[in-house]
């Protein structure tokens, strides 16, 4: 399974949270772009390649990095401000080469909440970003991730299917957040098992319907026997990601949800 770093974002730097890890027993990992926890701008070259020799050193690899979405809007109605997201996951994407990390996960977009710009016109500014994104991505040999968040204009697993079945290219998949979905009201189970030709990576975690959160396993919503059982026999736990947020005891926490997925009947490998 792979261990997002978020519970490290403001407490150390990225690759300084693997390496405690690492010692932990993970070695796969989500790095979420955040300064000073990992911000492709502040990393220079040469600590590019030293990181990379860290993680290679620890047996360590990176399977995404989540680019954000709170200050990135590739559906703005300003054409400066959807440049200004396009330049952004473009560094992401060369930190990507840089460690050799296959996909980026990146958010559709928003759409202003009061007197709305058409969601016709917003998903053409969308489209138009992703026809510059998405052969950026092919020339760095990077997959594009889309991951439905409960504050982007296309919130759901069928919209964000939708989209990847327009584009029609394998460098634009989803990462489809359970918790996320449970919040708005979807049934990740049956979202997962409707949707799945379209997913690449799956993030874990739980949450109730009225706060939205990133919770310890079992403490929520989600329905973690019949999620594990669709994983199983649709995408499999390889491509699962534990995105369990606990700033305090973290290690603690991530070993009990570990323990409590297991006896919920996932196969960990």
């Amino acid at each position: 399974m792979i261990i997002n770093t978020f519970s490290y974002l403001w407490s150390t730097t990225a690759i300084d949270a693997i390496s405690e890890l690492t010692q932990n027993g993970y070695n796969t990992f989500e790095i979420p772009i955040s300064s000073p926890h990992c911000w492709p701008e502040e990393i220079s070259n040469s600590e590019r390649s030293a990181i990379l020799a860290t993680l290679n050193e620890n047996g360590a690899e990176i399977r995404s990095l989540n680019a954000g979405g709170y200050d990135l809007n590739l559906a703005s109605p300003a054409g400066s401000m959807r440049r200004k997201s396009i330049e952004h996951i473009a560094s992401v994407i060369d930190l990507a080469v840089a460690w050799d990390v296959p996909e980026v996960v990146i958010s559709p977009g928003t759409r202003r909440p009061m007197i709305s710009p058409s969601l016709e016109s917003v998903y053409g500014w969308m489209y138009e970003s992703l026809e510059e994104l998405i052969p950026l991505a092919k020339r760095a040999g990077k997959r594009l991730l889309f991951e439905n968040t409960p504050y982007c204009f296309a919130p759901t697993i069928g919209e964000l299917a939708d989209i990847v079945s327009t584009v029609n290219d394998d460098a634009l998949k989803i990462v489809y957040d359970v918790a996320n979905a449970a919040y708005i009201g979807e049934n990740p189970v049956s979202g997962l098992r409707s949707h799945h030709g379209s997913v690449a990576l799956m993030h874990i975690s739980d949450t109730g319907t009225e706060t939205w959160g990133h919770d310890p396993i079992g403490t929520g919503v989600i329905d973690w026997k019949g999620l594990g059982k669709a994983v199983q026999e649709t995408i499999g736990v390889d491509n699962v990601v534990l995105e369990v947020i606990r700033e305090e005891k973290t290690l603690e926490v991530f070993a009990k949800s570990m323990g409590d997925l297991s006896e919920e009947g996932w196969n960990l490998g």
